[in-house]
């Protein structure tokens, strides 16, 4: 389903990039993924760019505030999950033992929003939808494909995922140890245990964008000035997969899904 026009409750709907360098983002995620950008004016924040593949929006990118940097919050991408009612969503966060870093608060016309951390302290955000349902292509080459939640405590994080958003959840069939979501019937995203070879990183949301070579990838990422963390590797019964991270040090995931029979 590359081309989407609507969310069912619970399902990753947007892709946000916070940067140090909105202009180099552009530059880099555009070459490698041949995004366009629509650069749409916000106020005393500057400007947000919304990424586009074939006309459709597939994520943004903004400049991370002052106030964001001051907190030591470093370059990333974040996932928000589409809900019916963001109030009433919120107030559930904090019911399960999540944290809202601020009150939900309108989009102008485009929707309505509240930033979040779940009780392992990993950042996403919900979003009720109203002119702008979200991203408008998926599972295609150059669109995000998959949503993940590294995390040092799946169980917690199980347990508070899917009583907030609803999903269906299970094990994966090709790692025991990995925990696959579900919405509307479709898979959508997994949680990802943590181990000691992270070194105390903390728990986080990350994207997977598919492409048509996964080594191809990572050698244009390489070539733009990002740099290669993990792999290229081959998943047996899924695919292959490199974790990258973009010149400024935003993380993310490049995979070419096996074919299915």
């Amino acid at each position: 389903m590359p081309n989407v026009n609507e969310y069912a409750p619970g399902t990753p709907c947007w892709f946000e990039l916070g940067t140090t360098d909105q202009t180099a983002a552009k530059e880099f995620y555009g070459k490698l993924f041949g995004w366009t950008v629509n650069d749409m004016p916000a106020g005393t924040d500057g400007v947000y760019t919304i990424f586009q593949l074939n006309g459709r929006d597939t994520g943004a990118v903004y400049t991370l505030p002052q106030r964001l940097l001051d907190r030591g919050v470093p370059p990333r991408w974040g996932v928000y999950f589409a809900v019916p009612d963001v109030d009433a969503a919120a107030a559930r966060v904090t019911e399960l033992g999540g944290t809202l870093l601020q009150p939900p608060f309108d989009v102008m016309d485009q929707g309505r929003m509240v930033n979040c951390e779940d009780p392992g302290g990993a950042g996403f955000s919900l979003w009720q939808a109203k002119r702008h349902f979200g991203a408008g292509v998926l599972n295609e080459d150059g669109a995000v494909c998959w949503s993940e939640l590294a995390t040092w405590d799946t169980a917690q994080a199980r347990e508070f995922y899917s009583r907030l958003l609803g999903w269906e959840i299970k094990s994966s069939a090709n790692m025991a140890t990995y925990i696959e979501f579900s919405t509307g019937g479709q898979e959508r995203g997994g949680l990802l245990p943590m181990h000691a070879e992270w070194k105390g990183a903390p728990s986080r949301w990350s994207i997977y964008i598919h492409v048509p070579d996964c080594d191809a990838a990572v050698a244009k990422v390489k070539e733009l000035g990002g740099t290669l963390c993990v792999g290229p590797f081959s998943a047996p019964g899924v695919g292959r997969i490199a974790i990258l991270a973009d010149p400024q040090g935003a993380a993310f995931s490049v995979i070419k899904l096996e074919a299915r029979s």
